[in-house]
């Protein structure tokens, strides 16, 4: 079986005493492709790093993640841009973008007019997105719709919205990452994986965040792919190498790599 995780952020801090040993444990496990998300302006050149290092595992996205859309977002924004612009076919996607209301709304209008302005440049390099939607799915969802362009496609990042929105999201092109939070008792995101076809789900850790059970509350790594790759092939009552085969064809198709 051959995995791929779709969001996962080994560059940052909590892997530098063991980042190649966490990348040696994901390839033992089948998890093949790695697809890392940049976050802000001060993480680029350890994304860079990590890419260079890898170069045939991880696969690098640029964008600037809301929770960093502060007073200085403009310049950050340039910076993102001119990263796109300078390294034509270097990034996978514009990713990790969207909107975070969870615990600070006050850019909120910012994060929404970064958000669009990513969208367009997504557009314009012909390149899927990453959409990260805490406690802001609706609102998203409502920006991506307004865009009305069916060239813009990706994936809505830790997918947390209700059945209704997962149909809204895969109307527009999108897919639906899903990550440890399906493996959590109770996870309203079970009913969506059941009633979604496979073909629209992609798996993803967001490590070092959102552990799976058994690991949950430690730090996660994608290596633990396989389990939320378990429990999504055991909620549509399909095998694990389906669910390996399916969702791998769908990343690599949608980030444009292992061609």
């Amino acid at each position: 079986m051959i995995f791929a995780d779709t969001h996962c952020h080994l560059y940052l801090n909590e892997f530098d005493t063991d980042r190649a040993q966490v990348i040696d444990r994901a390839i033992l496990a089948g998890v093949k492709y790695l697809f890392l998300p940049n976050i802000d302006a001060s993480g680029i050149r350890q994304l860079a790093s990590a890419v260079t290092t890898w170069p045939d595992r991880c696969f690098p996205m640029m964008g600037l993640h809301p929770t960093s859309v502060k007073n200085d977002f403009r310049e950050q924004l340039g910076v993102i841009e001119m990263e796109l612009r300078q390294n034509p076919g270097k990034y996978c996607a514009v990713g990790e973008i969207g909107i975070d209301l969870y615990r600070d709304r006050d850019f909120a209008k910012e994060q929404e007019d970064v958000f669009i302005r990513q969208l367009e440049l997504a557009l314009e390099f012909g390149l899927p997105v990453a959409i990260h939607t805490r406690n802001s799915m609706e609102i998203a969802l409502k920006l991506v719709e307004e865009i009305k362009d069916p060239a813009l496609h990706g994936v809505f990042h830790c997918f947390s919205g209700n059945l209704s929105q997962a149909e809204r999201a895969i109307a527009l092109g999108f897919k639906l990452g899903i990550g440890g939070v399906i493996t959590f008792r109770n996870s309203g995101l079970q009913l969506v994986v059941q009633e979604t076809e496979l073909e629209h789900l992609l798996l993803e850790t967001d490590a070092p965040f959102l552990a799976p059970v058994p690991f949950r509350g430690n730090r996660n790594e994608p290596s633990y792919i396989p389990f939320i790759a378990h429990k999504i092939a055991e909620l549509k009552q399909v095998s694990i190498e389906e669910v390996a085969e399916v969702t791998t064809k769908g990343s690599v198709e949608m980030f444009g790599v292992g061609r």
